[in-house]
């Protein structure tokens, strides 16, 4: 009975191998393929585009089959781990040829998305950070996250599971380790923002890493930081010497922005495109590393609340910004530092080849350059960071000494060590540049012994050094010149005693060679992987230095200008810009505005058209803040601001529809978010609240979320709205101040100068902006009538609405007074009539409709009607 194809030793390994590994496609070492079988073969086959074959076709039950040449199989790994797979690299651990039995196989490493450490290109300026979450019985969450490549960890506790979400998002991570501590329904959370969830149950730190945590106090962060380096240990099966010591952080301690906030405001994801471009890290961007991306990434995700570490920034910035030719040295000399970070993580994993060491030599050289231009600058405000960048010229020397100019990709070949830097090596291959030139002096001679003058001496692997003669040519060959080795279809091989003892030396020559290279290739990377601390200290002060210059370049090409940061709650910003928008515009087109809150005003409330700027203006301040707290000079003529603890944005409409909830409780969701958090030193961004809803619902909504930001809260608080009736409020709240878009005639038209200035709007145009938008005249028609009736109708009620608000706020003024300010809110509701009369009862009025009628809408620009609007108003007598 043949045996079953599942039965031979070969697949008992193979199942023995993969029980460990269930969640994991296992890339299974044969020969020079790795493969793949059963499920993973199968779902591999179709992910990877592979054929899917059968091993044993002929059994009682072939196996499903796929694999791939070894050689090529980063490829494949790349495209399992970004569609949110983990591999398993299983290894033949002994040379088959010497194997007894069943070759020995193990699996060298567990790759999972967040344990990537070979990023491409356009990946160089991010983090691929790991996140850890534990729990104990305080319910307080321990956290940590790490990046593999660069060796960053660091760690806090954590009050809710919302918070935990925020920091995981922020993170951008792609994979979370848990224990038995955290439950299914927290679990759920992370698999629905496709954030992988691994377990790690079992805590066992090396003694080796156990150094890592020794700087932390609290028991919940030490213990997390221990699963996740257990789970890394796991994983990886490598060394992780370039793993820096635990650091215990407080998000407190940073501008807090939740990932909604940081969504809205584009700060390193378009709303559009989900890229880099048209954010406020993409304006941003002119580092000249990849570390510095990394860091400047980071700095936009933890703004600074420390008054003395942000004016540190500055003064560097500044000192840059006056220093135009020694910052362009500079920028030349960082261009030619590698990823010093991720270079010393090659080192630690043992990954790291004879180019990487190249490019760790070239970025070390340009360290004493970088320090002359610093020296150039004020010692004041760079001979701190002078001080501290370290050459490693030890190691630069080593590998000048050592590693050849342009080494291969592989250090197990040869042609890695330089001639001179080892002895025994220099002979060895004295032996085989001599040995080759003793062949060719044989064949020369042979030649002219023989009168052959084809004849030649050649090599291959199986048979080694020949001598050759064709067959036309053997009876010129004496007798019992050579011993016969070979025949082939045109020609016979020879050998004679003296080439077979020449083979010998200059093959053990080679494989020595080969063999002692890779031994001191080895010997090096350890030498280099002693001073890794180093390393990684050179490359932040590299990667500081560089977004420092960053700053610098885009405050001068932008015309950016250093904030005044004040103790007190006042905002004057002279001339504010968005940095973004002015990019995309063009500096000409962009109208900038001015931020006035004295200490007496709390909020903003802005009213005026859909298009005419508010979520623009809205949303430059908050980025100005972001930039100011950065360290980072700001857009703007003049700028006073106070410090920020915390942005809270609620600005455009989105569905969660993974937490089935609509945009209206999405919007109440974000509000309360930043009714409950924000103090009086927060900036709250409100942008149509209570629109998701019925008129009056939201009118009251928005008109009590305002009144308790104003009466409890007390942040800086910038409102838009679309409910003009919310403009009164102005009379009960002292703190409240109103502002608009401004509208100016010119030349006989209307026009939007996206300007913002004092008091509230006097109309709402949105039956005119739903013209510009294309839609029916006739539709356009009813929709006037309808809001003409409905004005008329709720004329009194808004009327009684407006005594009874002041009534209920007892405000304390004369009778007059209040009811001149009644007379004008009616006056303001009167002035929302529609736009065109229905009805006309003059002349004026006929001759309009009659140019309404015959009015091609279609065939005008936007701007055209808008002004062709304006003519009939002002025939009308609606100024």
């Amino acid at each position: 009975m043949p045996q079953k194809t599942s039965d031979t030793p070969m697949m008992q390994q193979y199942m023995a191998i993969k029980k460990d590994y269930p969640d994991a496609f296992l890339f299974y070492r044969i020969g020079d393929f790795y493969e793949l079988f059963y499920d993973d073969a199968i779902k591999g086959a179709q992910i990877l585009e592979l054929t899917l074959t059968s091993r044993s076709h002929n059994a009682t039950d072939p196996i499903p089959m796929c694999g791939m040449p070894h050689h090529a199989v980063q490829n494949y790994v790349d495209i399992l781990i970004e569609k949110g797979y983990k591999v398993a690299i299983c290894e033949q651990m002994e040379d088959p040829r010497l194997a007894k039995g069943m070759v020995k196989r193990e699996v060298i490493q567990l790759i999972t998305p967040g344990t990537v450490t070979d990023s491409n290109v356009n990946e160089a300026k991010s983090n691929n950070y790991l996140t850890a979450l534990t729990t104990d019985d305080t319910k307080l969450f321990g956290f940590a996250y790490t990046d593999l490549s660069t060796g960053e960890l660091k760690t806090s506790h954590l009050d809710s599971l919302e918070a935990v979400i925020n920091e995981v998002v922020n993170l951008q991570s792609k994979e979370i380790v848990v224990d038995q501590s955290i439950d299914e329904r927290i679990q759920d959370s992370f698999k629905k923002l496709n954030i992988m969830v691994s377990h790690q149950n079992k805590i066992e730190v090396k003694a080796e890493l156990s150094y890592l945590t020794q700087s932390l106090t609290e028991k919940l962060e030490k213990s997390t930081v221990e699963t996740l380096l257990t789970y890394i240990t796991v994983t990886q099966k490598r060394s992780l010497a370039h793993l820096q010591k635990a650091v215990a952080y407080e998000p407190s301690y940073y501008l807090r922005m939740d990932h909604y906030s940081k969504y809205n405001l584009e700060l390193t994801r378009s709303i559009r495109s989900g890229k880099k471009q048209g954010t406020l890290l993409w304006l941003l961007d002119e580092t000249r590393t990849a570390m510095g991306g990394r860091l400047l990434k980071q700095w936009l995700d933890r703004p600074l609340i420390q008054k003395k570490q942000i004016e540190d920034r500055q003064i560097k910035v500044a000192e840059l910004l006056d220093h135009y030719f020694e910052r362009s040295n500079l920028q030349d000399e960082l261009v030619k530092v590698y990823d010093l970070e991720r270079l010393a993580g090659r080192v630690a994993f043992g990954s790291v080849n004879g180019r990487d060491l190249i490019q760790l030599k070239t970025s070390l050289r340009q360290i004493p350059k970088i320090q002359h231009v610093l020296s150039d600058l004020d010692d004041k405000v760079f001979g701190e960071m002078l001080a501290k960048l370290d050459p490693v010229d030890d190691i630069a020397d080593l590998i000048e000494r050592s590693i050849v100019d342009e080494p291969p990709i592989s250090v197990t070949e040869g042609n890695v060590i330089k001639d001179g830097y080892n002895a025994q090596l220099d002979k060895y291959r004295d032996a085989m540049t001599n040995g080759k030139k003793w062949m060719a002096e044989l064949e020369a001679s042979e030649r002219k012994a023989t009168g052959i003058r084809n004849l030649k001496v050649g090599y291959n692997k199986v048979f080694g050094y020949y001598i050759e003669i064709t067959k036309t040519n053997l009876g010129n060959v004496p007798e019992g010149r050579y011993e016969r080795k070979q025949t082939l279809t045109n020609a016979e091989r020879f050998i004679t005693p003296a080439l077979k003892e020449k083979e010998s030396l200059i093959l053990e020559a080679e494989d020595k060679s080969t063999t002692l290279e890779y031994e001191l290739f080895t010997k090096i990377r350890e030498q280099i992987k002693q001073v890794i601390d180093r390393l990684q200290k050179l490359a932040k002060q590299v990667a500081t230095l560089d977004v420092l210059q960053s700053f610098a370049v885009v405050s001068e090409n932008y015309h950016f200008i250093k904030p005044t940061l004040t103790k007190n709650h006042s905002i004057d910003i002279v001339g504010g810009r968005h940095p973004v928008v002015e990019k995309v515009m063009g500096r000409q087109s962009y109208v900038p505005n001015d931020v006035k809150m004295a200490d007496n005003v709390d909020i903003l409330l802005i009213t005026g058209p859909n298009m005419s700027g508010k979520s623009t203006y809205m949303r430059q301040l908050a980025l100005t803040v972001v930039l100011a707290q950065m360290g980072c000079f700001v857009p703007a003529e003049s700028a006073t601001l106070p410090i920020f603890d915390q942005i809270f944005t609620r600005i455009g409409a989105a569905d969660d529809l993974i937490a089935g909830q609509s945009t209206f409780m999405v919007e109440m969701q974000e509000a309360n978010r930043a009714i409950q958090n924000a103090t009086p030193q927060s900036l709250i961004l409100f942008d149509e609240i209570g629109r998701g809803t019925a008129t009056y619902d939201g009118m009251a909504l928005a008109q009590a979320i305002i009144e308790f930001v104003h009466n409890h809260v007390h942040a800086k608080t910038l409102f838009s709205t679309h409910y003009h009736e919310l403009t009164v409020l102005d009379q009960t709240l002292t703190k409240l101040k109103n502002v608009h878009v401004g509208a100016v005639e010119k030349d006989g038209d209307l026009v939007f100068l996206h300007k913002m200035e004092d008091g509230p709007a006097d109309k709402s145009y949105g039956i005119h902006v739903a013209k510009l938008a294309g839609m029916p005249e006739e539709l356009l028609g009813r929709a006037d009538k309808i809001l003409k009736r409905l004005e008329i109708k709720n004329k009194d009620t808004d009327q009684t609405l407006v005594n009874a608000e002041i009534k209920s706020k007892k405000v304390e003024e004369p009778a007059e007074d209040v009811q001149e300010k009644q007379n004008h809110k009616t006056s303001e509701v009167d002035e929302q009539l529609a736009l065109f009369q229905t009805e006309p009862a003059d002349p004026q009025g006929e001759e309009v409709l009659a140019q309404i009628r015959n009015s091609n809408l279609m065939s005008m620009t936007p701007m055209d009607v808008m002004n062709q609007l304006y003519k009939w108003q002002k025939k009308l007598g609606n100024k």
